[in-house]
């Protein structure tokens, strides 16, 4: 039996999410969401996807309301996706299974995610407890810092401003906009 291209057979919740945001890069473009990367561009030089499946993906999770575009330059007119509400509450999700492929497939700590908040030197808990308060930490005050895994010379702009600690959700500023850049 040949396997079918959605989950129109399934009645459950994780199928209708995985009809969102199941697909191979859809994660990814969401978890640089979370890391501060906005701009087209920078999603395409920092996942290295084809440019027609990113804008796929983009127009995807903008019509599911998972990042919403917003213009941030008027001329020639550019837009950034954000997170909106929706995409916001895949935080949890996101953690999980970066823990997940940390302890079953890398075997490395290619970040570490802390609690900006009360400074503490310790990584979050599985759930986003921080171990020094005791709060699950809201995601806009995580910081997030290279890990030991990491590459510390990449190859590209949005990784090494990735390399230096930063909150999540902050926009990242690689380098001014080119005429590279898409809406």
């Amino acid at each position: 039996m040949a396997l079918g291209k959605d989950y129109a057979t399934q009645d459950c919740s994780i199928a209708g999410a995985l009809e969102v945001v199941g697909e191979r890069w859809t994660l990814l473009l969401v978890r640089d969401a979370f890391y501060g990367v906005r701009r087209y561009n920078d999603f395409l030089v920092h996942l290295g996807i084809p440019r027609a499946v990113l804008a796929t993906r983009l127009q995807t999770l903008t019509a599911h309301g998972i990042l919403e575009k917003r213009r941030y330059q008027q001329s020639p007119p550019r837009e950034e996706y954000v997170l909106t509400e929706a995409g916001l509450a895949l935080w949890p999700v996101v953690r999980s299974l970066g823990l997940w492929g940390r302890q079953h497939v890398t075997l490395s700590q290619r970040r570490i995610m802390r609690h900006a908040v009360c400074g503490t030197d310790q990584e979050l808990g599985p759930y986003g407890e921080c171990p020094a308060c005791g709060i699950v930490v809201p995601v806009g005050d995580v910081v997030m810092l290279p890990g030991p895994g990491l590459d510390p010379n990449p190859d590209n702009p949005v990784s090494r401003a990735l390399l230096a600690p930063r909150r999540l959700l902050e926009p990242l500023i690689t380098e001014p906009a080119t005429a590279g850049d898409r809406v």
